[in-house]
């Protein structure tokens, strides 16, 4: 850990069916929260579109060919900040280890450098399966195969979890990525508006006092094309828990000032992470 201080930015929107009105809309938005400070820029989960069934299968794109991917990396260049692509569908068909026949796409996280590089990629390993109380139902596994690797990356400013959405709610995971040294984690995300109210601030703060990590979140707010509703209120947390930034629903960016050391006086006031013992599982 580098004990820098850095400003990261959530980027808060709401994802449309088609590509190129979101690339625009997210580009803008990106552009404000670098020219107010920010070093480290985080998109939502499927920032590139939100569509469903075969439409979503049709606009699907290789990484080498997506249009959203392409724009993120050129704006990094363009603005000198360091992009997390909170994810984008993905069609990984003919990527090293797909499997013949597979129609699942991914739901994958990018993190891009100040030069356009792609230095990380994370693609996500639980899927919303869910019945909700009123109706709303979500398959994600019919549409998305499951990643199955963690993700701890360099940054200039310390080192970065990558996880999407769902996993917040498995904190095996979180733990992992703090006793593999991660400072901060991202936790982009499309959060239903009944889980959302529920769930959403407590599982955030959960996760950043269980590891004492930050944990940066930019999530899609508001009613997209489809009548879906998603919650917002994009968060940024500090180790101890406190809320640093809180975006409402509508479009636009949060941003907040991250002091590295903070994580060291966190875990110092609370070692947790050395307290771990193994166990038996029960009976």
């Amino acid at each position: 850990m580098s004990g820098a201080a850095f400003t990261a930015a959530c980027i808060q929107f709401t994802a449309g069916p088609d590509p190129e009105p979101n690339l625009q809309q997210v580009s803008e938005l990106i552009r404000q929260a670098r020219g107010a400070g920010a070093d480290l820029i985080m998109t939502p989960e499927v920032s590139n579109f939100i569509e469903s069934g075969r439409k979503r299968r049709d606009k699907a794109r290789r990484e080498a060919d997506d249009p959203f991917l392409a724009g993120m990396r050129g704006l990094a260049r363009e603005t000198g900040a360091w992009i997390l692509v909170g994810s984008l569908v993905i069609d990984p068909a003919g990527e090293p280890g797909a499997e013949p026949g597979e129609e699942r796409l991914a739901n994958r996280s990018f993190l891009i450098d100040a030069e356009g590089a792609i230095v990380a990629r994370y693609d996500k390993i639980h899927m919303f399966d869910i019945d909700l109380l009123g109706g709303e139902s979500y398959r994600e596994s019919n549409a998305y195969r499951p990643g199955g690797k963690t993700v701890v990356a360099e940054t200039p400013w310390g080192r970065l979890g990558m996880t999407v959405c769902y996993d917040v709610r498995f904190p095996h995971l979180y733990r992992a990525l703090a006793q593999a040294g991660a400072d901060f984690l991202a936790v982009p995300s499309v959060f239903t508006v009944p889980t959302g109210t529920a769930h959403w601030h407590v599982l955030l703060r959960a996760r950043a006092i269980e590891n004492g990590c930050f944990v940066v979140a930019p999530a899609q707010g508001g009613t997209h094309a489809n009548g879906r509703k998603t919650y917002g209120h994009s968060l940024i947390v500090g180790p101890w828990g406190d809320i640093l930034a809180e975006a409402a629903t509508d479009a636009g960016f949060i941003s907040a000032e991250l002091d590295l050391g903070e994580i060291a006086l966190a875990r110092a006031r609370l070692p947790s992470l050395h307290h771990d013992r193994p166990f038996s599982s029960p009976a």
